[in-house]
């Protein structure tokens, strides 16, 4: 029973820092590098991911990953809060610089999709009264997307949860 709890209590608490992203599991070695690609290519697609807004998008991330290293050291010592906002604030300037290497890769990849003629008729795209349309309304579509697919998610949570407890309950036990 005891050992029950804590392996219980060890996994919840393995489940909270992943979800912190404090424990990760190995995934950075997974992740391929950004493919080589011509040159041509590579200028047509940093044109594209440039139309399209791709360093506004990532540059949070670096904000981001500040503020989550700077939290999860906070929560070790709430005094030490001041200086950690300071340094916090300086590393982000320090590495704001090291967007441009996400904006790279970015273009790398896009460019590993599309053939040289492709990414030309990508870029004509783009740069047409419909294109620059897309790039406007094309996130407020996902946003809302996005926004449905969590509704739906939860609703679809409480029927497999409904449909788990009528099973087990047929199985005899109440949940």
């Amino acid at each position: 029973m005891i050992v029950g709890l804590s392996l219980r209590r060890a996994m919840a608490a393995m489940i909270a820092l992943i979800a912190l992203g404090l424990v990760a599991p190995a995934r950075a070695q997974d992740v391929p590098p950004p493919p080589q690609v011509s040159p041509a290519q590579l200028l047509l697609a940093k044109q594209i991911v440039q139309i399209k807004g791709v360093n506004a998008m990532l540059a949070p991330l670096i904000r981001g990953v500040v503020q989550k290293t700077k939290d999860s050291v906070l929560q070790t010592n709430i005094m030490w809060a001041k200086d950690l906002n300071e340094i916090a604030l300086n590393i982000e300037k320090e590495y704001q610089p090291r967007s441009v290497e996400l904006v790279d890769a970015s273009a790398r990849y896009y460019a590993s999709h599309f053939t040289e003629a492709e990414l030309k008729q990508l870029l004509t795209f783009y740069q047409s009264p419909v294109g620059q349309k897309m790039i406007v309304e094309e996130p407020k579509a996902l946003d809302e997307t996005m926004a449905f697919a969590g509704s739906w998610g939860d609703d679809l949570s409480v029927d497999v949860m409904n449909k788990l407890r009528a099973e087990m309950k047929k199985r005899g036990h109440d949940m």
